[in-house]
């Protein structure tokens, strides 16, 4: 065998060898890329997550099921409370009577407050022993306090419920202790926990206090820590509760906050303390990684500026009526394309609040969403000698 055969034999063996190793890392690339943009399949029944500003589902695990919210049934007992507070119907420092009824959810190894029999407790520390310390018989003092039984309270849950939007839901108590007929879906306690952080932001500050110390009746105070575990790993979750019943397992309504983007997630049906919060944890740190979400028009804020014709100005502003937000995958980022779509120059005269141009968002050539816009003042027409020069102009100019 030659020494040229030799190396030429060589040389192919060295580059099949490289063409193997390319054909690998390919492959390795291929699978990171499945793993990053594949969903992310936690250990739970019954799942969803979504985006706080633009309410588009980045995940679902069967979300209409029915679930027995548990302790998340708190949420809406803190909102019913919060909107009395917000009406001016009530106040923090008003204080409620212990009733027996309350009381004895204190003994009976649920998780409580320990408040004792006729203590006047204030709604601020009612809300505490809520929200912090997830006490049962805090609530069954604060639906009393406001509603008089906690059957008339549950009235005004249900109510609160409907008007929100929650479709799949009917609360019976104020703490969501057993009984068969409390019933929800993940959806709808990601619809609940939004109107909560949306309607009642002050208040909502209390969902992210880790420590509430009771200085109960008789007896030392008890302190007792949120029982929210994604509270104490620093990630930007502030709230918003978690949720236990035997037949339901565990469960936590959570919401995680990046900058000014906010995603909300809702699991019930982990099996331990420990999945429920690794895998909540995994779903929004799953959302983050994975897809954006951008502002593209404010109400009456984001203001866009048409070419006119004929009016005082040569430019009118316009804006859209509602806000909107979109949430994109990450990796079709490069195929967004925002434009205006309008017949232009715009005659004049224009009337404030009169549609007069669309704002067009496409994905490819797939129209995503077509956002209608309104001129955000009235712009008044040229006297008719200026406008016949203008159209005199425009005839041999071409220039408005």
């Amino acid at each position: 065998m030659t020494t040229l055969r030799l190396k030429k034999l060589v040389l192919k063996k060295w580059i099949y060898l490289l063409m193997g190793k390319i054909v690998i890392f390919l492959f390795f690339i291929f699978s990171l890329q499945i793993k990053i943009f594949a969903n992310p399949n936690i250990n739970a029944r019954t799942g969803i997550l979504v985006d706080y500003h633009s309410d588009e589902v980045l995940y679902e695990l069967d979300p209409d099921s029915q679930i027995y919210p548990a302790s998340m049934t708190k949420i809406m007992t803190s909102i019913i409370a919060f909107d009395l507070l917000k009406k001016n119907q009530l106040s923090l420092d008003d204080k409620f009577v212990i009733s027996e009824n309350a009381w004895r959810l204190s003994q009976a190894g649920y998780s409580s407050m320990f408040i004792m029999i006729n203590d006047q407790v204030s709604v601020e520390n009612l809300l505490k022993g809520i929200i912090i310390a997830s006490g049962n018989d805090a609530c069954v003092a604060l639906a009393e306090g406001i509603a008089g039984s906690e059957e008339n309270f549950a009235e005004m849950m249900n109510e609160k419920a409907i008007e929100i939007g929650m479709t799949s839901t009917n609360f019976t108590n104020s703490s969501g202790i057993n009984d068969p007929d409390n019933v929800s879906t993940v959806r709808d306690i990601a619809i609940m926990s939004k109107h909560l952080i949306q309607n009642y932001p002050n208040y909502y500050e209390l969902f992210k206090e880790k420590t509430f110390t009771w200085d109960r009746t008789g007896g030392e105070p008890i302190k007792q820590g949120n029982r929210n575990p994604l509270l104490y790993k620093n990630v930007g979750v502030d709230g918003v509760k978690t949720g236990y019943l035997a037949v339901e397992k565990y469960s936590l309504a959570s919401t995680m906050k990046k900058n000014d983007r906010r995603i909300i997630a809702v699991a019930s049906g982990f099996q331990n303390k420990k999945l429920r919060s690794s895998e909540s944890l995994k779903l929004l740190n799953w959302g983050f990684r994975n897809t954006n979400t951008f502002e593209i028009s404010k109400k009456d804020n984001t203001v866009f500026e048409l070419d006119s014709w004929l009016g005082k100005t040569n430019k009118i502003e316009a804006v859209s009526n509602d806000d909107f937000y979109l949430t994109i995958n990450k990796k079709d980022i490069r195929n967004l394309n925002i434009f205006l779509k309008y017949e232009g120059p715009i005659k004049a005269p224009i009337t404030k609040g009169e549609k007069i141009a669309d704002l067009v968002v496409k994905n490819k050539e797939d129209i995503i969403k077509t956002i209608p816009l309104y001129a955000k003042e009235d712009l008044k027409k040229v006297n008719f000698f200026k406008s016949l020069i203008t159209s005199i102009n425009y005839l041999i100019w071409g220039d408005v």
